[in-house]
């Protein structure tokens, strides 16, 4: 009985390793009862109450669009600070978060595919009179929320398109599935142990649903996010380098009738008034903007689903077999 607690803590802890916290019971115990109403209604009142706090705070000094802006971001840090420590999701970010950085080498084929037509278009935006006129009189606020509404929309079509790569990770398991998808983990011995009544029964069922259906929704999810975010943040880069060489401030102020507004500090004074507050807003916003069109492409451009997603599903249908294999584990215990 030591041995196969033993055995069960060590599978608990792979899960949780690999993002999967809601595959572990006693996890996803804590986390149901996280999201009953009589703990998640408070919380979400006091998220109300410091958003609307904050907006009218913010309101007072700067105006409706960044009152608005304080408040949305008041409203998702309460949100992520609840969801980080009762939900367990930092363990599902941090896995996200290493295993991006882990494949870098995949990742760049992948990004590379496609930033040369995303650069492409964007940066005839980026030269474009309108566009600077536009994003360069977005105060902080408005600007803000104009990048709050591109990531809602992301997350949004995300959201709808994820759960259907998701339709064969929780197919029925054969034994041999079953064995391979569990070597190399503290599941092997359990697999190798039901093995014999999978052949006998021809297959397991390994549907799941509930929390650990979200649990891989999210995992997906995040991943994807952190592949944006950084492609973002690459685009934003590019701009600023870009604007820095190309863009005269004597072009900048015809187009936008008026002077641009230099950095102040060390940097400001280095590079003069090449850098500007104008030269961020417009970087920041064809950044935001580049983040959601590579959003729309990853789900639906087909070689790309096939060369990402199906390394993650890959992961995920290993998880899903050794669950199976856990839940053998914790009837043992159990007995």
């Amino acid at each position: 009985m030591a041995d196969v607690r033993d055995d069960l803590v060590a599978a608990e802890r792979w899960f949780v390793d690999h993002g999967l916290p809601y595959f572990v019971d006693d996890y996803r115990a804590a986390v149901a009862r996280g999201l009953r109403r009589a703990r998640l209604v408070p919380a979400l009142a006091v998220a109300v109450v410091l958003a609307a706090v904050a907006g009218l705070v913010t309101g007072a000094w700067l105006g409706v669009a960044s009152a608005l802006g304080a408040a949305l971001t008041a409203f998702g840090v309460v949100v992520a600070v609840y969801a980080v420590a009762v939900l367990r999701a930092w363990l599902i970010v941090g896995w996200a978060i290493r295993r991006t950085f882990r494949s870098m080498g995949l990742m760049l084929p992948l990004v590379t595919r496609a930033l040369p037509l995303l650069l492409l278009f964007i940066t005839f935006l980026f030269i474009n009179t309108e566009v600077w006129q536009v994003a360069a009189s977005l105060d902080g606020g408005v600007l803000w929320v104009t990048v709050l509404l591109f990531a809602a929309i992301a997350v949004g079509f995300l959201l709808t398109r994820l759960p259907e790569e998701l339709d064969s990770v929780d197919d029925e398991v054969e034994s041999a599935q079953l064995i391979e998808a569990c070597t190399g983990t503290p599941l092997e011995p359990a697999a190798r142990r039901i093995a014999a009544r999978v052949d006998r029964v021809g297959a397991v069922d390994a549907e799941v649903s509930g929390l650990q259906k979200a649990n891989l929704v999210l995992v997906l999810l995040v991943a994807q996010a952190v592949q944006v975010l950084l492609l973002a943040l690459a685009v934003f880069a590019f701009f600023i380098v870009f604007g820095l060489v190309a863009m005269d401030p004597e072009v900048l102020e015809l187009w936008l009738a008026h002077p641009v507004h230099a950095l102040d500090g060390p940097v400001g004074q280095l590079l003069g008034d090449r850098l500007s507050l104008e030269l961020l807003r417009v970087s920041t916003f064809l950044a935001a903007f580049s983040g959601l069109y590579f959003t729309v492409y990853a789900v639906t451009d087909e070689l790309y689903r096939r060369q990402f997603f199906s390394v993650v599903i890959r992961e995920l249908e290993r998880a899903v077999s050794a669950r199976v294999a856990y839940r053998s584990l914790r009837d043992e215990d159990l007995v």
